[in-house]
């Protein structure tokens, strides 16, 4: 079913939440500011009138006088009272967008949220919507304002006199024509530039993160052609857009203003046949002067309508991504922390990796997951870690169906640990209190030392108040994930998943956590996949895994003897570690 178009002011008032109400009193402000700009032309023309009646006496123009400074203050004070609003509205509707946006990313599965590009999901989280403030702020209450105030003078214009209503809006009419001549292939113009940028801001975001590979490998001139070249076209496209658009807009925007063109000479031509009085002559040609000014400002708003609302479409795709499928509150909590997979198959887009998947994984033990690279172990992993929902089967805790857990109850239970795990851009210590924000400073240290982590920490200039710097740059990839699992033990998870969670680190330090982690996950259920296969030999049970299937369960040793695959995997791990 197509979606209905909405415009500007339907898309913010599902996003301003509450604060829609400001846009209404702020829009309501902006007309009584816009008419109070308005009204004294009535009152320049009732002074002219009576200055060519010859009145000469100054009390003949107090009334008038006093008008103009009445409305003059009111202008004033009314814009400032619009304004004020419309921010307040704006910031709030920035933040109802922003959280709706990350809220729906946290709610999505892996993978739908990995097919985004990460610079072009920045882009339009941080840049692409708070350039929408200005038009929020001032375009919404000032364009509808003055649209209003527009055809309110001419409705008034006609009522005095219909010709000189007519006359007055013949350079609009003109004007209007030309400026929509510019609307002809926008969207093509404008969806050309959108893209261009995406690619400019994607090739910058590649450039910046790459730069250590690009020097390292000699391809500083190749990448930076390419960065050159999306640059240079995402230049062009603005350039031959604005130059397609140069006559018309200098048309309508040289026309369409001077009233004056058409008023004064036709209506010369009404007046000396009579046709019209003199006052009513006056006061159109000063009110036409006014007339055009409103949409004036009103229409050089049109592109940031345009822009804002292709933003807004973007941040709908967004907000409309598919989410796992989680109830609100908990059916039930389970009654065991066992992890059971009923005939689970899964696949990225259109390639299965896993197929019928039956496993049961007994509480308070802890397996290892082995098998080929590609087998589908992370996968398996990702999936009882909650990152995505299989295709087919089931998942379940103890005795509940993991979709009929809330996402926060499941996160309470499960902790996951993968070998390219995130930092934020904060100390040590706030980085590892991320699995328990209620954790004292000696809770954080007493936790590092069991992971044997706090002499490490200790090392550092900064000890524990060490910045990590963004993505954690300042730290070893081993450092990091040191760190990441502390995090995982903080948060004191039933479940606890280490998806090569020691990748990165130096074979001294990985029996180091291995011992350490083993200490601490006493009495909880623990899934490791490891690389090394001599750290998982005395796992409570080992599952390989192999084109997507549970091949063999069992010890080690029983493995050895019942399975090949698994043999082969051991001697040449052995092999590996005797070469050195």
């Amino acid at each position: 079913m197509k979606k209905k178009k909405r415009g500007l002011l339907a898309i913010v008032c599902d996003y301003a939440g509450d604060k829609k109400k400001y846009y209404f009193f702020s829009i309501l402000s902006a007309l009584i500011s816009v008419a109070a700009g308005i009204i004294p032309f009535y009152y320049v023309a009732d002074i002219i009138t009576m200055l060519i009646k010859g009145k000469d006496k100054f009390n003949d123009y107090t009334f008038d006088i006093i008008m103009l400074l009445v409305f003059f203050l009111i202008k004033g004070c009314f814009h400032v009272i619009s304004t004020s609003l419309s921010h307040v509205a704006a910031f709030q509707t920035i933040k109802g967008v922003r959280k709706k946006a990350t809220d729906s990313l946290a709610l999505a599965s892996l993978g739908d949220v990995k097919k985004q590009n990460s610079g072009s999901l920045k882009n339009i989280l941080v840049e692409r919507i708070d350039s929408t403030e200005t038009t929020l702020a001032h375009v919404i209450p000032e364009v509808t304002s003055n649209v209003i105030l527009f055809i309110g003078t001419a409705i008034y214009l006609a009522i005095l006199s219909w010709q000189m209503g007519l006359i007055a809006l013949i350079p609009f009419v003109i004007g209007f024509i030309s400026y929509l001549t510019m609307t002809i292939g926008y969207e093509k113009y404008f969806n050309n530039c959108i893209v261009k940028t995406k690619a400019l801001n994607d090739t910058a975001v590649e450039y910046i993160n790459g730069i250590e590979v690009i020097k390292a490998f000699g391809k500083s001139d190749v990448s930076y052609e390419k960065f050159k070249k999306a640059a240079k076209e995402g230049a062009d496209c603005f350039v031959d857009w604005q130059r397609k658009c140069n006559i018309s807009f200098s048309v309508a925007m040289t026309v369409a203003p001077y009233t004056l063109l058409a008023v004064l000479p036709l209506g010369g031509i009404l007046y000396y046949k009579d046709i019209i009085s003199l006052s009513t002559f006056i006061i159109s040609i000063v009110m036409s002067i006014g007339l055009i000014s409103p949409l004036i400002n009103a229409m050089s708003h049109f592109d940031d309508i345009s822009k804002a609302v292709t933003i807004f479409k973007e941040i709908d795709s967004i907000v409309s991504i598919d989410k796992l499928k989680r109830p609100s509150e908990s059916k039930e909590l389970p009654n065991d922390y066992g992890i059971t997979l009923k005939d689970v198959s899964f696949g990225y887009e259109d390639i299965e990796i896993l197929h019928n998947i039956n496993l049961k994984i007994k509480p308070n033990t802890q397996v290892a997951l082995v098998g080929p690279s590609g087998a589908g172990k992370s996968t398996i992993a990702k999936l009882i870690a909650s990152l995505w929902d299989p295709n087919e089967g089931d998942i379940y805790i103890g005795n509940v169906n993991i979709k009929d857990l809330t996402l926060e109850d499941y996160n309470k239970i499960v902790s996951y640990v993968s070998q390219n795990n995130y930092l934020f851009n904060m100390s040590i210590k706030e980085n590892i209190r991320l699995g328990n924000l209620n954790a004292t400073d000696e809770e954080v240290i007493d936790i590092c030392k069991k992971c044997g982590v706090h002499d490490f920490i200790m090392s550092l200039e900064n000890g524990y108040d060490t910045i990590v710097g963004d993505s954690g740059s300042h730290l070893s990839g081993g450092e990091r994930q040191r760190i990441s699992i502390a995090r995982a033990m903080m948060k004191d998870s039933k479940i606890i998943i280490l998806d090569e969670a020691t990748a990165y680190t130096d074979p001294e330090n990985e029996a180091i956590i291995q011992k350490s982690i083993s200490a601490l996950v006493d009495g909880k259920t623990v899934i490791v996949i490891a690389h090394r296969l001599s750290t998982i030999i005395n796992s409570d049970e080992i599952i390989l895994v192999n084109d997507g299937k549970i091949e063999a369960c069992g010890k080690h040793n029983d493995l050895l003897e019942k399975s090949e695959l698994y043999k082969n995997m051991w001697n040449a791990h052995i092999s590996v570690k005797d070469g050195d």
